[in-house]
């Protein structure tokens, strides 16, 4: 079972995909949510959750205040449980835009024109280094000064390769999970 932990809508159930996707624990969005909010980035966040499954990193982030939320997933299944857990929360949250792109990430980012304040990526964990430096270089424009991107990865992945205008702020394991904490160059 997955949970919206805190915020507006804190307590909700989210719907899981049945299949090929791996959901960020609870442990893990617990940790990284109480960083990012010690940090005040989430309150008024334009908020973009990539490879997103259920949706649940996104929409905790609208629980907790983001301004907007997108999530991208190509998966039909799970575009479609990620569809119905943001309509549940968005019954909480009416004056939130929250919308569901079905959708390759790189078709997505070549597509939009929006800027975008905090974004989370959660690729499955065998997507190749090589496809996740060239989500990160397509997204690079897309991101306001200002702009976190938290990189979900195993941590037997090890760094993911950053394009020039990207830097390392810091990251944190899990067990087996390290989440990178990447922004543009100032």
């Amino acid at each position: 079972m997955t949970r919206i932990i805190s915020g507006a809508a804190g307590s909700l159930t989210l719907g899981v995909p049945d299949a090929g996707t791996r959901p960020t624990s609870d442990r893990v969005r617990e940790s990284l949510f109480g960083a990012l909010d010690a940090a005040d980035i989430v309150d008024g966040a334009a908020v973009l959750d990539l490879f997103a499954g259920s949706g649940a990193l996104g929409l905790e982030a609208a629980s907790r205040g983001a301004a907007s939320v997108d999530l991208v997933e190509k998966a039909p299944r799970a575009a479609a449980v990620a569809d119905r857990n943001a309509r549940t929360v968005a019954k909480v949250l009416p004056g939130t835009p929250i919308r569901v792109h079905r959708s390759s990430v790189e078709a997505y980012l070549r597509a939009t024109a929006r800027t975008f304040d905090l974004v989370f990526i959660d690729p499955p964990y065998d997507l190749a280094d090589t496809e996740l430096a060239r989500v990160l270089e397509m997204l690079a424009p897309r991101l306001a000064p200002d702009a976190l991107v938290v990189v979900e990865r195993a941590t037997r992945s090890g760094a993911p390769t950053l394009p020039d205008p990207l830097q390392y702020e810091r990251d944190k394991s899990y067990g087996d999970t390290t989440l990178w904490w990447v922004r543009p160059q100032s």
